[in-house]
């Protein structure tokens, strides 16, 4: 297995692992580890079926179901998210972690790339740890103690899984309220990393929207620094796997008139401390 960082703060290529191929225990724990100290990592020219998806997410944790998007109907871990060539919204079009209006948000994500248009719809990746190191101590102090509301009805974020809701939309009772600290501690690294994003957080607890909005936008300035961030190109194959505790991710949508699909499998996580 080799490594090939992506960028100074996130992202890296593993080249020379075949997914489809059994794991071995020290083969999982090598990329546990890669995926702990780089926050995504990409696999290139993976011949996954969706069964072999699967299996290759377990061997990291237990699998989650997505609240709002039924999976496949052989597989219902998997999401098709897929943009067809007439649609403009594009799944997850703005900087998000993943369902963070969630009381127990996933540990993480894997996306498979199975049709892909011919240019455009990378995908950006932001160390959201690394932003929060960058903080002056007094900022720091202020975030310590604050937490704040995330909804699955934040207007940006929902407008973007209307298209999939509208084909595989499913009825859930799962409340999509939560509130997390601002400040959040990863449970195997136990580094800070800022966990508020424009996608699903409304604003301070105890606090309006309006009163929030300058300090929140202020920190997603931050977390959406160029230094902070690499961009991946897809290619028919590849595989991402991104850790949601300390990455946040953004679906470039900048494809319109092609056609994109890609299967997504969550991993299911913790409650944020």
């Amino acid at each position: 297995m080799q490594i090939e960082q992506l960028s100074p703060h996130i992202g890296a290529t593993i080249t020379g692992v075949a997914l489809s191929s059994a794991m071995s225990d020290d083969l999982v724990s090598d990329i546990r580890e890669a995926l702990l100290e780089h926050m995504v990592v990409i696999f290139r020219q993976q011949a996954l079926s969706p069964a072999q998806l699967v299996g290759i997410a377990e061997r990291f944790g237990s699998l989650s179901i997505y609240p709002f998007v039924r999976g496949m109907d052989d597989h219902p871990e998997i999401v098709e998210v897929v943009k067809h060539s007439h649609d403009t919204v594009d799944f997850g079009e703005l900087w998000h972690s993943d369902t963070t209006y969630l009381e127990e948000p996933p540990l993480g994500s894997l996306l498979y790339a199975k049709e892909i248009p011919p240019v455009g719809g990378d995908t950006l990746f932001a160390n959201v740890a690394a932003a929060y190191d960058s903080l002056s101590e007094g900022l720091k102090a202020t975030l310590a103690n604050l937490r704040a509301i995330n909804s699955a009805e934040n207007p940006d974020a929902a407008k973007t899984r209307v298209p999939r809701i509208e084909s595989r939309g499913q009825t859930s009772n799962i409340s999509t309220t939560a509130v997390h600290p601002v400040v959040r501690t990863h449970p195997e690294t136990g580094r800070k990393a800022l966990y508020v994003n424009g996608g699903h957080t409304v604003c301070f607890e105890g606090m309006t929207a309006e009163e929030s909005a300058p300090l929140l936008n202020y920190i997603y300035t931050v977390q959406q620094r160029p230094e902070f961030s690499c961009r991946h190109r897809w290619e028919t194959g590849d595989l991402a796997f991104w850790d949601n505790r300390a990455a946040q991710h953004n679906a470039l949508n900048d494809y319109h008139g092609h056609r994109r699909v890609m299967w997504r499998v969550t991993l299911a996580g913790d409650s944020p401390k």
